[in-house]
């Protein structure tokens, strides 16, 4: 059985205080620990810098790709193999961007939305899987999570403030339905079962790169890392005999944090409300969709998700927030080894059961 609490240290807030944290007086730590080692639920907003941890033995570097920051810090003895790594990793995120970004019109998933309601269109052995994954967690989540939401989602243009009108809604969102995604294994192909279905695997594909760089590293013989791309993160090892600290950001301030989080080898996602919107007339249009419905769900700011797999936190995490609190609680309640911290549109949090107060 695995054994989790929720601790609270408010020496902590000496250290890092924030007047804009609205939902408690003081930090708190979500401590979690599996067969005798730290680990905790988190969301993005990494505190690797903390006093005390620095060392000329941790490289790390951030850029631009797949729509977001993504970062990569581990501890190494030699520079040169440590840049050599980052470099590479770097590499890997730039790859899987150029496999399953919907922006680039030359990769294998625009190909698959340009062609497939026509033909089934051969793809990656790797891209095949992913989106096989996504089709299960669709079947799991009774459709919560669906890639196919993009039938309706690329009408929406975020940064100009642009949604579509209830009436472009609704001639489209029939489309929006996993099970139009047929795949032949037999082939490695994917077809459209009818015309006008998009998919998109934003909801899964920085989970999925995350756990990919990790990979990478580990085979290189690499013990401590931390790897991020916007909110998702994995954890590799511990931050030399203790636990990485992460925070779950305050949906209403980019600087301000809810809560701290002490992890270890875990995956964390988090999915909010706070980072690609807009408002009008007093509503919120954001980047995550209800897909029965086409149009973002307001009953949660943020569902942060921890758990082994960064891609299936990834998933589930937009699950979660879609979902609601009450069944996003239920659905984690159904997945062993998962667990999630909920902030509600009142700022409140809730924990799943597995994150025990005291």
């Amino acid at each position: 059985m695995i054994s989790r609490r929720i601790s609270r240290y408010p020496e902590v807030a000496e250290h890092n205080p924030i007047e804009t944290v609205k939902l408690h007086t003081e930090w708190n730590t979500l401590v979690r620990s599996r067969a005798g080692a730290v680990a905790a639920a988190a969301c993005l907003l990494c505190l690797t810098g903390m006093p005390g941890l620095a060392s000329a033995e941790w490289f790390s570097d951030q850029q631009n790709k797949m729509g977001t920051h993504v970062g990569v810090e581990l501890w190494h003895e030699d520079e040169d193999a440590a840049q050599e790594l980052i470099t590479a990793a770097m590499a890997e995120f730039d790859r899987i961007e150029s496999t399953m970004s919907t922006y680039i019109a030359d990769t294998e998933i625009s190909r698959v939305n340009r062609f497939a309601a026509a033909e089934p269109v051969p793809v990656s052995r790797e891209l095949f899987e992913l989106i096989g994954q996504a089709l299960k967690l669709s079947e799991t989540t009774g459709g919560l999570f669906d890639i196919t939401y993009d039938s309706v989602g690329s009408l929406y243009d975020y940064r100009a403030g642009v949604h579509p009108t209830e009436n472009d809604i609704e001639q489209r969102l029939g489309k929006i339905d996993y099970r139009h995604v047929l795949l032949d294994d037999k082939t490695t192909s994917i077809r459209f079962a009818v015309p006008g279905v998009r998919i998109n695997l934003g909801g899964i594909a920085k989970g999925h790169a995350v756990e990919r760089v990790v990979m990478l590293l580990r085979e290189a013989g690499v013990r401590h890392a931390l790897v991020n791309a916007g909110g998702d993160t994995r954890l590799l090892g511990d931050r030399l005999g203790r636990p990485w600290i992460v925070g779950i950001r305050d949906p209403d301030d980019e600087k301000g944090l809810v809560m701290r989080l002490a992890l270890e080898d875990e995956a964390i996602s988090t999915s909010g409300d706070y980072e690609r919107f807009f408002i009008e007339d007093g509503v919120r249009y954001h980047h995550i969709l209800t897909p029965r419905t086409g149009k973002s769900p307001g009953e949660l700011r943020s569902a942060t998700v921890v758990g082994p797999d960064g891609t299936m936190t990834d998933g589930l995490s937009t699950s979660v927030f879609v979902a609601g609190l009450r069944a996003g609680l239920e659905l984690i309640e159904s997945q062993p080894d998962y667990e999630a911290v909920i902030v509600d549109a009142r700022h409140r949090i809730h924990f799943s059961s597995g994150l025990d107060p005291q």
